[in-house]
C-alpha cells in the first residue's frame, strides 16, 4: 500500500524533568480534574472502559506491548464523547444556577435525580458537532433536565443525525464545513440567550472547554489505574485538541518525568496539530477538511488544548483516510489469539497509523517505536454509524461482536 503517514517531530516539546506550564494551573488544575472524576463517576451507569491487550498485533509490529482502551461502551453513547460533552453541560447548568442564587443541591446527582426542575427545564445548551460531541450534549441534557440545539454541517451523516435527535435534542443543518456550523452556533446562542457547550476554546471563551477537557482527563486516571507501569507512548486523536490535551496533560501530572511519549494523530486534509508545531503557533487549515475520520475534521486547534500541545507533545502521525479503513478492518479482524473489536474510523486511524508505521522504519526511529516500546491507543468510539462500518468492514458490527 502507498498510502500516505508522515510524522511530524515537536521541536519545542519540553524536556522530561520539565513541569508542565504554570499557566495551566488556573484553568486545568489537578484539582478540578479530580471534581470532574468525582462528580462523572457518581452518574449511573458509571464505570471504567477496558483497556484491551493487543498482544498478537504488538509482536507483529515489532513492539513490546499495545493496549486498546475501548471508549465504544462510555454510557451506551458509543465514544468517549459522553464525559466531556455531558459534564460541560452538568458544569454550564451550575453556574446559571449559581447566578441565580441556588447553590444547594447542584451536584451533578442532584440534577439527574430532578433538583431544580422548574428553573433547569427553562435552559438552553447547543454546541455545533460532527456527531459524537452533540450525542453526549444532548444526553447529557436529558439527564439534567434541560433543552439541547444542536448544529450539525451539510456532510454529517444521517445516521449520525438521528443518533442525536434520539436523545431529544433539536438538530438543525447548517452549509458548510465543521468550522462553519461553530461559528453559527456561537451566533445563536449569542442571539437567543442559549448556554454554549462547545470544545474549542479561544482568548475569550475558554471556561467551559476547560470543562470539557477536565472531563476527558478521567480516561487518562482510569489508564493509570488499569497499568502495571506506565506506557512508553501514548497515541491520541486530535481534532480541535480536547481529548488530546487532556491526556496529555494528565499523564503530565501524575507521572511527571516517567510520563509517555505523547503523540497526537490527526488526517491528512485537518491536520492543524501538525501545522501548528511545525511552526510553532497555531495554524488554521483552511480548504477541504473532510475525512472519513469526521470527529478529525477541524481545521483549527482550540487556544487552550495549543496551551498544552504546544510543548507538552513529542510529535503528530499524519494519515490519510485509507489507513483509518485498514485500523477498523484490523479491529474486526484481528491477528492470533487477539480479541475482534468495533471500532469506528477515528479508532481505526489510531491503529491503521502503527500499521502504516511498520513500512517506514525511520518514522518509527523518530519516535522511538521500537521492542521496548509500550503502547496506549484511544478507541474513541464504537460504530457510531453502523452503515459506514458496514461499508469498511463488509459486515455488521454485531457480527464482529459475536467473535469475540
Amino acid at each position: 500500500m502507498r498510502s500516505l503517514v508522515d510524522v511530524v517531530l515537536n521541536g519545542a516539546a519540553a524536556a522530561r524533568s520539565a513541569r508542565y506550564p504554570a499557566s495551566l494551573d488556573a484553568a486545568l488544575s489537578p484539582d478540578a480534574f479530580a471534581n470532574a472524576r468525582g462528580q462523572i463517576t457518581s452518574w449511573p451507569g458509571y464505570n471504567p472502559t477496558p483497556l484491551i491487550s493487543l498482544d498478537a498485533l504488538a509482536s507483529e509490529l515489532g513492539i513490546a506491548q499495545l493496549q486498546y482502551k475501548d471508549e465504544a461502551g462510555r454510557f451506551g453513547l458509543g465514544s468517549f464523547k459522553a464525559l466531556g460533552g455531558a459534564y460541560a453541560v452538568f458544569r454550564s447548568l451550575q453556574r446559571a444556577l449559581a447566578q441565580r442564587g441556588i447553590t444547594e443541591a447542584t451536584s451533578a446527582a442532584d440534577l439527574a435525580a430532578g433538583a431544580h426542575r422548574e428553573v433547569v427545564s427553562e435552559l438552553v445548551v447547543t454546541s455545533a458537532t460532527d456527531g459524537n460531541h452533540g450525542r453526549s450534549v444532548a444526553w447529557g441534557a436529558r439527564m439534567f433536565g434541560c433543552r439541547a440545539v444542536i448544529f450539525i454541517h451539510q456532510t454529517v451523516s444521517d445516521g449520525r443525525r438521528d443518533a442525536i435527535a434520539a436523545y431529544g435534542a433539536d438538530v438543525i443543518r447548517t452549509r458548510g464545513n465543521y468550522d462553519a456550523s461553530v461559528r453559527h452556533a456561537f451566533a445563536q446562542a449569542q442571539e437567543h440567550g442559549w448556554h454554549m457547550v462547545q470544545d474549542t476554546a479561544t482568548e475569550t471563551y475558554r471556561e467551559v472547554p476547560a470543562d470539557i477537557t477536565h472531563g476527558y482527563g478521567l480516561i487518562a486516571d482510569e489508564i493509570v489505574d488499569q497499568v502495571t507501569d506506565p506506557p512508553t507512548h501514548v497515541i491520541v486523536q486530535a481534532g480541535v485538541g480536547g481529548l488530546a490535551s487532556a491526556l496529555c496533560l494528565r499523564f503530565w501530572q501524575m507521572h511527571a518525568e516517567r510520563r509517555p511519549r505523547f503523540i497526537a494523530l490527526e488526517p491528512t486534509n485537518a491536520a492543524c496539530v501538525a501545522a501548528s508545531l511545525t511552526s510553532g503557533h497555531p495554524v488554521a487549515i483552511t480548504g477541504d477538511t473532510e475525512t472519513i475520520m469526521a470527529g478529525l475534521a477541524c481545521g483549527e486547534v482550540s487556544q487552550l488544548a495549543w496551551e498544552v500541545l504546544a510543548t507538552g507533545a513529542d510529535a503528530a502521525i499524519v494519515i490519510d483516510d485509507e489507513w483509518s479503513r485498514v485500523g477498523v478492518r484490523q479491529l474486526a479482524d484481528p491477528v492470533g489469539d487477539d480479541p475482534a473489536i468495533v471500532g469506528g474510523e477515528c479508532s481505526g486511524g489510531a491503529v491503521g497509523a502503527l500499521v502504516a508505521l511498520k513500512q517506514r522504519p525511520d518514522l518509527r526511529s523518530a519516535l522511538s517505536l521500537d521492542a521496548d516500546a509500550r503502547v496506549v491507543v484511544i478507541g474513541t468510539e464504537g460504530a457510531t454509524d453502523p452503515s459506514i462500518y458496514r461499508d469498511i468492514v463488509g459486515r455488521a458490527p454485531e457480527s464482529v461482536m459475536s467473535k469475540r
